[in-house]
């Protein structure tokens, strides 16, 4: 039988965070859940309160607890990389950052991206920049997980990897609004705006990313792993499951060359090669096999 874990997991209160804790129970692993109190984890998890940004505030929470993995959820930019690095040294045999696919923001290829398109010890880290502002960091988000992967490549004090995720969908909780976006246009017949030469792109349930967050958990690969179900997908795949949905709806396409353009749809290529992930034994499903599924889960009784 497989040893129970003790996991930590910084963050985690939405989304697919909380479905990975969900499933960190469900498998009989300690489970401590660290936040700034806004909400409390699930029963049988432990609550540790601490602003993560301030580093006597996390070291006070953590005690002298250790740890077989960490699981940062919340982890964007390098000063708090730093702060992470320094806090749980000694403290964890693993961590797994989640990170982004925007961590290629910069890359424009034809093919799906690979991990070693954007290498951390290539990437150079400015811990002056004024990442404590909300704007900055927003405006910033995929540099600033770029960064704080590099924080860790450069001088890893544990065994570290960071999950890239591609774009999220599904589940009744999708706080982003992006489909409930598409969803507004078609019913009014309103128009979606694409740019001249839209790419598609590759996404992931979030199920999918949860059981991926699960399983890299129990691993030991370290460095970038790409994590997106097997397959494109096109702005008029994703509005057409939408449409299917709504009676009477109406999809109307207006291509721009300028100026904002609606989510989902993308100037450059924004695919993801999930290669390294499928040859370290992770078995992904394709993204057109769950579309469906996720629609009906975010949009509910809303379509109707």
């Amino acid at each position: 039988m497989r040893r129970a874990r003790e996991v930590l997991v910084i963050g985690g209160n939405r989304y697919f965070g909380k479905r990975l804790i969900a499933r960190l129970l469900a498998a009989g692993d300690g489970v401590t859940v660290l936040n700034r109190g806004s909400s409390a984890p699930p029963p049988g998890a432990v609550h540790l309160v601490a602003d993560r940004n301030d580093e006597k505030s996390l070291t006070a929470a953590l005690g002298s607890r250790t740890f077989d993995a960490v699981v940062d959820q919340v982890c964007y930019t390098p000063r708090q990389a730093e702060t992470a690095r320094r806090v749980l040294t000694g403290r964890t045999r693993r961590y797994v950052l989640t990170s982004t696919v925007e961590v290629y923001e910069y890359e424009d290829s034809i093919a799906p991206v690979r991990e070693s398109d954007v290498d951390p010890l290539g990437v150079a880290v400015d811990l002056g920049l004024p990442w404590d502002d909300p704007e900055f960091l927003d405006a910033r988000y995929g540099e600033g997980k770029r960064q704080a992967e590099a924080v860790f490549a450069a001088d890893p004090a544990f065994p570290c990897t960071a999950v890239r995720v591609a774009h999220v969908l599904g589940g009744d909780d999708d706080f982003t609004g992006r489909m409930t976006h598409y969803a507004s246009r078609i019913r009014a017949g309103g128009p979606i705006t694409v740019p001249v030469v839209n790419h598609p792109a590759t996404y992931i349930h979030v199920e999918e990313i949860a059981d991926f967050l699960f399983w890299a958990v129990g691993q030991d690969f370290t460095g970038p792993v790409n994590a997106a179900s097997h397959g494109l997908l096109t702005t008029e795949e994703l509005c057409s499951a939408i449409a299917a949905r709504i009676p009477d709806g109406r999809t109307v396409f207006r291509q721009v060359e300028v100026g904002a353009t609606s989510p989902f749809s993308f100037t450059r290529g924004y695919a993801m090669d999930n290669s390294r992930a499928t040859r370290l034994g992770f078995r992904f499903t394709h993204a057109r096999q769950w579309l469906a599924k996720a629609v009906a889960e975010t949009l509910g009784k809303d379509a109707d």
